[in-house]
């Protein structure tokens, strides 16, 4: 169908054509969106009934960007025909002598369709093929065509000619806006890439060290000097919720002290708001605005506190171990850069996790060694220095009338054997680790080894306990490493008992199936459990069990710390 009009009508029509693309090319940045939309409306308005559209690079490179209404000879096999191999427009494109609109006699696919029996071509023979430029640079082609049309007047590749200096057009910008969201994603990629990279070098070094002090320091200046932060402090909690200032890093000089930041009991003040909602509130908080964290550290523009945990997994728990503190002028830290702070925060406690797991081993392999020599003490000198002093005893006895003084002599030996002996038991007990509840710990362990359980034992020093407490805490374990045998379908489980204030904690831990208070599992268990706390109970205890299905279970006995005197006195 002609596109020629007449006079007025014909020039109004061609400027509605040309709103029309320029707003269509406007609608999206995406290029097959915007080039499949265009060719479309294109075709609807100059009641065309095909097309295609091009971009094409150095021979023999080009892509099929648009495509409407193909024949079914184009379009078989996912339209094969017009993804692969050349024709006549692509060849005189690559030539440079396609500078014009010029009307396509024969289409060399359409004539590769029939000659190879692809399928219909639907009488289309002729497309017009316009080359996409702007400022003199090609870009590729637009072909539009319509079964039985053969020819294509002046007029009408005039105003084909005006489309596609608009799609150029387009087509440019869109590439230059790709091309910079590109660098921009590039850019913010390297820095990704890179502050991953410090990052990662950081935590490899802190991994080797196993001495807390050491860690504070190297944290500070590894941080300080990897990242170039100016102003690096390390603060820590204790066991009363307080923050202390251990060591900071401002301009390149490290300073060890131990600074009250904030009592445990206080609120959070103006001054040091960061910190305190970083500890509290256990996430990043960034500031913007002058803060110092004591008086006579440089305050900061920027800064951003990072909260510290120290994981307890096998107990589902954490602790706060303390705060990072960042500060620097310019510029503000950016939500990537938070994320990225977040993930250093947890490279860094673990790195101070594993210290605290360092000692807890150092201190259990001093428990063992003590135990072995005090073991080797009573198994070997011990007894020789019993039967010594039964030697002595006999000898005595048969001298006394006959030799007086070889008897007084062997008297004296006996005596020396005696006093050692009871030195050697003393001895023995000091080596002995500290509470009885090592002994509760040691036939737990023994219990579980009939089970078929491996039991690792997570615990610092254990108070003194009374022979009430012990025997209690010694049976509720026994029945909850019953029911890890009969219900957690696991053969691993874990104690910690660790003192908090008046009170001592067992907690027993499986990551077996667990189970969830309405299940069958429960009602098997109900009477164990009954039983468990009753016992806790007796010595004014409390036990209380929590589990998920999937999650294992975990077993918490709280009882307060009774002395023998306080008992009786009772």
């Amino acid at each position: 169908m002609s596109l020629i009009l007449c006079d007025k009508d014909q020039y109004v029509e061609e400027l509605m054509i040309l709103k029309t693309i320029a707003e269509t090319l406007n609608e999206s940045n995406d290029m097959k969106q915007m080039l499949q939309t265009t060719l479309e409306r294109l075709l609807e308005l100059t009641h065309l009934e095909t097309g295609w559209t091009f971009l094409v690079g150095d021979k023999p490179e080009y892509d099929k960007m648009a495509d409407f209404n193909l024949p079914p000879a184009l379009a078989r096999e996912d339209k094969k025909p017009m993804r692969c191999g050349d024709c006549l427009c692509l060849r005189m494109h690559w030539a440079g002598s396609l500078n014009e609109p010029v009307t396509i006699i024969e289409c060399e696919r359409l004539y590769n369709a029939i000659e190879q029996s692809w399928g219909e071509t639907g009488n289309l023979t002729h497309h017009a093929t316009i080359p996409l430029t702007v400022q003199g640079k090609r870009l590729g082609l637009l072909n539009v065509g319509s079964p039985g049309k053969e020819h294509f007047s002046a007029g009408e590749l005039a105003l084909l000619q005006s489309v596609a200096y608009q799609i150029g057009t387009a087509v440019e910008r869109t590439r230059l806006s790709e091309q910079k969201e590109k660098q921009a994603v590039d850019s913010i990629s390297r820095f990704i890439v890179d502050y991953y990279a410090k990052a990662s070098k950081v935590t490899r070094y802190l991994w080797k060290i196993n001495d807390m002090n050491k860690m504070y320091t190297a944290i500070v200046e590894q941080l300080a000097q990897s990242f170039d932060w100016p102003s690096v402090a390390m603060i820590t909690s204790d066991e009363n919720d307080d923050l202390h200032l251990r060591t900071f890093r401002q301009n390149g000089v490290t300073h060890n002290l131990k600074e009250l930041v904030r009592k445990g009991s206080k609120k959070t003040s103006k001054k040091t708001g960061s910190v305190h909602r970083a500890y509290e509130e256990q996430k990043v908080v960034v500031h913007e605005g002058p803060v110092r964290i004591l008086p006579g550290v440089q305050p900061y523009m920027y800064t951003a506190a990072l909260p510290l945990k120290h994981h307890e997994r096998i107990f589902q728990t954490y602790e706060m171990v303390g705060v990072l503190f960042i500060g620097r002028e310019n510029p503000s830290f950016s939500e990537l850069e938070i994320q990225i702070l977040e993930v250093l925060a947890e490279h860094i406690s673990l790195a101070i996790e594993k210290i605290c797991l360092y000692y807890e081993w150092q201190d259990l392999l001093l428990v063992e060694e003590r135990n072995r020599l005090a073991r080797d003490l009573h198994d070997s000198v011990n007894q020789k220095l019993f039967s010594l002093s039964l030697l002595a005893q006999g000898v005595r006895e048969q001298t006394l009338h006959e030799n007086s003084d070889t008897a007084e002599a062997m008297g004296d030996i006996g005596q020396l054997a005696q006093e050692t002996l009871t030195e050697m038991r003393t001895l023995i007990w000091q080596l002995r680790p500290s509470g009885e509840a090592k002994g509760i710990l040691g036939s737990l362990r023994d219990y579980a080894e009939k089970l078929g359980i491996q039991l690792t034992f997570l615990m610092k020093e254990i108070p003194e306990l009374t022979k009430q407490v012990e025997g209690t805490l010694y049976r509720i374990g026994q029945e909850a490493l019953n029911n890890v045998s009969k219900h957690a379908g696991t053969n691993r489980a874990w104690i910690r008992m660790e003192k908090v204030g008046p009170h001592l904690y067992m907690k027993i831990s499986d990551q077996g199936r667990g189970f969830t208070p309405s299940s069958s599992e429960q009602h098997h268990r109900s009477l164990g459990l009954t039983s468990m706390k009753e016992r806790a109970a007796e010595i004014q205890g409390t036990l209380s069990i929590s589990s998920e299905e999937g999650t294992g279970t975990m077993l918490t006995v709280m009882v307060p710390l009774w002395t023998e005197k306080e008992v009786v006195d009772a």
